[in-house]
């Protein structure tokens, strides 16, 4: 009997890296292109996959929220990002926090170890033609692949509105001027939180 063909997954983010695993579950071979670390995007700074560049908040994980929802869907269907999530996750009162390193260390290991996923550390410009592709660049896409996306499906149809958190540097804070808190009345108060007043004279 013939091995199937690798299923050629393009973007190693959060999708692009899930989507490999389960994949490999079904025990589909999987060829995984990520671009970094040759090329990077405005906003990737790390060069390790499932990169969380806006937030290390996977969001609410109550079970009564339909975030929580979502997360025991993904539990049930052996998610390795809920598994990476849970394994280095961070105080965050009722959210599902992770510390972002090593969730991107957990994911790269896991995915290494199966046997049936290869990872191609390159950029990808073209749609392989006649091969089964999943494409998971998201709102990060290289400017050539996104070409090549609006030439299948017309400019028309493409739309992606977001806003950048910004990554502050833990020691550049001062800590006095700070309080901590949460989200919310009954939580545990694992946020600091920032004044913003006008500036002052350090």
């Amino acid at each position: 009997m013939n091995e199937p063909r690798p299923v050629i997954v393009i973007g190693g983010g959060l999708a692009g890296c899930e989507a490999a695993w389960q994949l490999s579950r079904f025990g589909l071979p999987v060829q995984l292109f990520e671009m970094k670390p040759a090329r990077f995007s405005a906003a990737h700074r790390s060069p390790f996959l499932a990169e969380l560049v806006c937030s290390n908040s996977l969001r609410s994980d109550r079970p009564d929220s339909a975030p929580g929802v979502l997360k025991r869907e993904m539990r049930f269907l052996g998610s390795l990002l809920l598994e990476a999530a849970e394994a280095v996750a961070v105080p965050a009162d009722r959210a599902l926090a992770v510390d972002r390193i090593e969730f991107s260390h957990h994911i790269e290991e896991r995915l290494s170890g199966t046997g049936k996923i290869e990872i191609r550390r390159e950029e990808v410009t073209k749609i392989p033609d006649g091969e089964p592709v999943l494409i998971a660049t998201g709102p990060l896409t290289s400017d050539a692949l996104a070409a090549e996306i609006v030439s299948l499906t017309g400019k028309n149809h493409l739309f992606f509105y977001d806003a950048i958190s910004p990554i502050v540097d833990a020691v550049s804070l001062h800590y006095e001027r700070m309080f901590r808190a949460s989200r919310y009345v009954d939580g545990g108060g694992d946020y600091w939180n920032c004044p913003l007043t006008k500036p002052k004279p350090l």
